[in-house]
């Protein structure tokens, strides 16, 4: 065997090898650990997520089977994908989780807690931070599917609400509750 290609090889191997160990454990890694290693309550999502993806910049992507919603201090909608990005303490850029505060429903933005720990985690919606008691988040609930439709054919799903540029309180209804305001 020629020496140079015996050591391009073990070379190779060396360098190789880590890689595949770090793929391996990775894989064992589910998204409540990686949302504690990030200083974030594992019940943030509902029970059962098995599938998601998370790259080197934070970004992550969860799967659930279908859109669900869980109750904590405030009841939660969660769309069958959610993305965001995660840093420690927070989740930023996130899509895919509403919060309904009396009978509106608002698309959650960001998701934060305190270093060290306050004890509370913040829910920002855009126009307002809302708190609630971070014991609350501590392990991951049930989510109950969203009906699909209700007895007149309606898909039934999660509308925005928002406050404008300027100041005045707006509903955001999709689409598909447009006939149902209508009426």
């Amino acid at each position: 065997m020629n020496h140079p290609d015996f050591y391009f090889i073990l070379l190779s191997v060396l360098l190789i090898s880590p890689q595949l160990h770090v793929v391996r454990s990775y894989e064992s890694v589910t998204i409540y650990d990686l949302l504690k290693s990030y200083h974030l309550p594992r019940g943030l999502f509902p029970k059962g997520v098995k599938d998601f993806s998370f790259d080197d910049s934070g970004t992550f992507q969860v799967y659930l089977d279908q859109p669900c919603n869980s109750m904590y201090e405030n009841e939660l909608h969660y769309d069958r994908n959610v993305s965001g990005v995660l840093t420690p303490g927070k989740i930023d850029q996130l899509s895919g989780i509403s919060a309904r505060d009396l009978f509106l429903w608002f698309q959650v933005q960001e998701i934060r807690v305190d270093i060290p720990s306050s004890g509370l985690i913040y829910f920002d919606v855009g126009v307002v931070s809302k708190q609630f008691s971070l014991s609350s988040f501590e392990t991951p609930k049930e989510c109950l599917a969203v009906q699909l439709s209700d007895s007149r054919g309606f898909i039934e799903q999660p509308a925005a609400a928002y406050k404008s540029s300027d100041g005045n309180f707006r509903y955001q209804l999709h689409h598909k509750d447009l006939a149902r305001a209508i009426l």
